[in-house]
């Protein structure tokens, strides 16, 4: 049961913890102690060794880990044109705490030009030796946190017109990754889980969205970042309820959205979250058509306790009484450091888990 092109049967999300050195260079030169050509040499240094990392420990794909970021969206985001970042009064809230206050709002029509992430995607697949996976957030991040008040009435008296341009920039985006090499694209789409938790979508009706529309929305503009697309371009979807620091926004199993999420977004595979109870039970992948994978987010990145290949092995098991094991993978549920603060564990431990993966699939599949 080789899986020839990814996602693979031993993935993760993307993001890892940045060493601290990383960490302090980047406070440095906030502070205007170091230029920013010192920070990114420290940055290349640090990626290539975390590139060398992940291929040791046997994965296929490999990420940057995201390290030339500090949010695992903000940074892309503003890459748009349009699109400014800004301080508002408080950060987004967590169960348990906030993260720094940073926020984006929409001042002029949405496009693109050269995205500077694209040479960050060029750097990985300069030194990988496998596939070079790159990581970006869906564009229904965009709209989710601010929604109708963060997007200019000016600029877009029609929401409708808004989804349409921030749907085709992404496309030309898409397209500049593929032209630059990038087989492996993966869209971080938090707000599909968001919207099956009772309370997020309180809030939505709170603020004047309807979340019972905003499923099929987000899928159009989706689909159109997505399409047309080169065939050997796989595109994939991680899902989660929100990952700071170790703490988590939503609850609530795929139901309220999975027939949409599996069958009108044309992408390739989904990461989806299965960690703890928050995210429900295997159920909804029997909606999974029989051409889409899988990947099971069985191995929790908030914490350091490492788990065992029974558990694991058993996991997989029952989620392939709904979705058969040849459709499956194996990942942690969310990245390591979604921001540049990282989760409660430690590098060692991130490792570890890491590697459970690769020995699990290797068990299970008789592959990685």
């Amino acid at each position: 049961m080789i899986r020839t092109s990814p996602p693979f049967r031993a993935d993760h999300v993307g993001s890892l913890l940045r060493p601290l050195e990383l960490r302090e260079a980047r406070a440095q030169r906030e502070r205007g102690e170091i230029t920013a050509g010192a920070l990114k040499a420290l940055e290349d240094s640090c990626v290539r060794a975390v590139i060398k990392k992940q291929e040791s420990i046997g994965l296929r794909a490999v990420t940057d880990g995201e390290f030339r970021r500090a949010f695992w969206h903000f940074d892309f985001l503003e890459g748009l044109e349009g699109v400014e970042s800004y301080i508002p009064e408080q950060g987004i809230q967590f169960q348990g705490g906030q993260t720094k206050p940073r926020a984006l709002r929409v001042t002029a029509k949405i496009g693109v030009a050269n995205h500077p992430m694209l040479d960050h995607f060029r750097f990985i697949n300069e030194h990988a030796k496998g596939v070079a996976k790159m990581t970006i957030p869906s564009p229904s991040v965009l709209h989710y946190r601010g929604g109708r008040k963060a997007v200019s009435e000016d600029v877009y008296p029609n929401m409708g017109d808004f989804f349409h341009d921030l749907g085709l920039a992404y496309r030309k985006v898409v397209a500049d990754f593929a032209e630059a090499g990038c087989r492996y694209l993966q869209l971080d789409e938090v707000n599909f889980t968001y919207l099956c938790d009772p309370e997020q979508r309180q809030m939505l009706r709170d603020r004047g969205d309807d979340p019972s529309q905003l499923p099929a929305i987000y899928a159009d503009m989706i689909n159109t970042a997505i399409s047309p697309r080169r065939p050997d371009m796989r595109i994939t979807m991680h899902l989660c309820r929100g990952n700071f620091r170790s703490m988590w926004i939503a609850s609530g199993g795929y139901e309220p959205v999975a027939e949409i999420l599996f069958h009108k977004i044309g992408v390739d595979g989904y990461f989806l979250e299965y960690d703890t109870e928050r995210a429900g039970g295997f159920e909804p992948l029997k909606l999974v058509p029989k051409d889409k994978a899988v990947v099971l987010g069985l191995v929790t990145s908030k914490t350091g306790m490492l788990e065992s290949k029974d558990d694991l092995k058993r996991r997989i098991d029952q989620a392939s009484k709904y979705l058969d094991l040849d459709q499956l993978c194996l990942s942690p549920q969310c990245g390591f450091a979604s921001t540049d603060e990282g989760n409660l564990l430690s590098e060692d431990e991130q490792w570890a888990k890491l590697s459970r993966i690769v020995e699990t699939a290797a068990d299970v599949w008789g592959t990685v």
